[in-house]
């Protein structure tokens, strides 16, 4: 019988996996993924928004349970009708399908259905700022002290918006730093000082704002006087 206490795969086959797949999840944000899941193993990790599992597979690797919430919709930017299969496919192939469970349901669907307990959560759902507000509620489901992991909050702006507004007015998330634009908390009462450390991010949000005005207008160049030397938006 595998050990419960132990991992699926080590980080490198994880993300060597994890990696053939599309999207916008970096090795380090991955590693810090996969690290947190592994201190909440084997209990149940909720990623709100899996799109083709490149974030699913770190997650389920480490050993933790994973119910992936995903409503896989057609109609945004990077959605396609046949999402929903590749995402399976993509689990499957990585031997990870029987450590997911992939609910079809908006966020808030599943959330206000949901009765089981959770002990991490991450973000990376609709990316504006009401959404990703409603997304956050997924914390009562944390004891203090678990984490939450929130993607593209300093690089998007309704996440940005969604976690300044939630850092400044609410008492639930300890900000505890990030990995590029992936945001880590803790479920506990913010002291001043910790929401004071998420303002301070703000010059690295308008930094990656800068940079996707600076793509729009197929200025490269001055982008990479700015660090960044992708051509997707900062991530």
């Amino acid at each position: 019988m595998p050990d419960p206490t132990e991992p699926v795969l080590a980080f490198e086959d994880a993300w060597r996996l994890a990696d053939r797949v599309d999207g916008w999840l970096t090795e380090d944000q991955a590693r810090t993924l996969y690290d947190a899941a592994r201190a909440a193993a084997p209990g149940r990790v909720v990623e709100v928004g899996s799109h083709l599992g490149r974030s699913t597979i770190v997650l389920a690797a480490s050993g933790a349970a994973v119910t992936a919430v995903d409503p896989f919709p057609d109609d945004w930017r990077y959605g396609r009708p046949d999402t929903e299969r590749r995402l399976r496919a993509h689990l499957a192939d990585a031997g990870l399908a029987d450590r997911v469970d992939v609910h079809v349901a908006t966020s808030h669907d599943a959330r206000t259905s949901w009765s089981g307990e959770v002990r991490m959560v991450y973000v990376d759902g609709k990316h504006d700022m009401w959404s990703c507000l409603d997304d956050l509620r997924w914390s009562a489901f944390l004891r203090p002290g678990d984490v939450v992991l929130v993607h593209d909050a300093f690089s998007s702006l309704g996440v940005t918006l969604a976690v300044l507004r939630d850092a400044l007015t609410t008492d639930h998330h300890v900000y505890t730093g990030r990995t590029g634009s992936l945001a880590r908390f803790e479920v506990g009462r913010p002291m001043v000082a910790d929401r004071l450390r998420v303002a301070r991010e703000l010059p690295w949000f308008a930094r990656n704002l800068l940079v996707k005005v600076l793509l729009r207008l197929r200025a490269r160049p001055l982008a990479r006087l700015l660090g960044h030397t992708d051509t997707a938006d900062p991530y």
